[in-house]
């Protein structure tokens, strides 16, 4: 994973922990304190609150523990890798685009980050630029030159 990527796991790991486990224990205790638990529908629903937020401290404390963290900045070269930001031209309609690979749990379209192992990376991996890259897509097979590849 970017650096990036890794510092927002990090910030939402801390917020779950410091914010979010704190005010779901409150939230348990004043449910408490209504009396019967049987039939309390604010403290089950605070108890099944904990339980998503125990099960999301737990993946990223297991993302982070397994992650190998790449200083994209310090990266170079000619040929397309992870991290790199990749300008291309569809061949069909001549739209361009630009995309950053990086980690699966990183990956946002919107904001142009492609995960390391969609098609089109896979597609990209190792080409320069110039290249022609097919991809099957459900529409069909695109093709895309790359005209840039960048260490951002």
């Amino acid at each position: 994973m970017t650096v990036g990527g890794y510092q927002t796991l990090d910030e939402e790991l801390k917020r779950l922990k410091t914010v979010e486990r704190p005010a779901v224990i409150a939230a348990i205790a004043e449910a408490r304190s209504h009396g019967d638990l049987s039939e309390n529908a604010e403290y089950h629903a605070a108890k099944e609150r904990q339980g998503w937020i125990e099960g999301q401290i737990a993946e990223i404390e297991d993302k982070i523990a397994r992650a190998q963290v790449i200083d994209v900045s310090k990266l170079s070269g000619k040929q397309v890798k992870f991290g790199a930001t990749v300008s291309v031209v569809d061949e069909d309609t001549e739209d361009e685009a630009r995309y950053q690979i990086v980690g699966e749990h990183e990956a946002d379209v919107k904001s142009g980050r492609i995960s390391v192992s969609s098609p089109l990376s896979r597609a990209m991996i190792g080409k320069e630029v110039g290249e022609v890259v097919e991809v099957n897509t459900p529409g069909g097979v695109k093709a895309y030159e790359i005209l840039k590849v960048e260490w951002l």
